[in-house]
């Protein structure tokens, strides 16, 4: 049950375990995301309150690591856009880190391919060979 509801029934504060079954995770990996200063909860005693603010930034975490973003690359962009509300530098920093993911994507996808046209001769090799295996047994 949400701790604190505006007029359109959206919450204005979460617990771990209302985040933790939102986004289908752990509670032990939103506490290791705070460990890693990416959210910071305000706390009632030993129970952690999460606002508004944590929610999104949970989310943008989870899409970065599908996206192949480091725990590290998420943190720098919430730093940067912390400082700059503008947020020119924190756009200017993601384009860089996309252009790189891109590349490195680029590259296991070549690297795939190779690997794919590789096991295939191999593939080739194998049933040549055991075609004249089943050839010979037969004479």
């Amino acid at each position: 049950m949400p701790q604190n509801q505006p007029a359109e029934n959206k919450p204005l504060t979460f617990s771990i375990g209302q985040l933790a079954k939102e986004f289908d995770i752990t509670t032990r990996s939103i506490r290791f995301y705070e460990d890693q200063g990416l959210i910071m909860p305000t706390r009632k005693g030993q129970t952690r309150i999460y606002n508004q603010r944590d929610r999104v930034r949970l989310k943008l975490i989870l899409r970065g690591k599908r996206l192949g973003f480091s725990l590290a690359e998420t943190g720098k962009i919430f730093e940067l856009y912390d400082a700059d509300k503008s947020s020119a530098t924190q756009l200017e920093l993601m384009m860089s880190i996309i252009a790189q993911k891109k590349a490195d994507l680029y590259q296991q996808l070549d690297d795939i391919e190779v690997v794919l046209m590789e096991l295939s001769n191999v593939e080739e090799n194998c049933k040549s060979t055991l075609a004249a295996i089943k050839n010979s047994e037969k004479k």
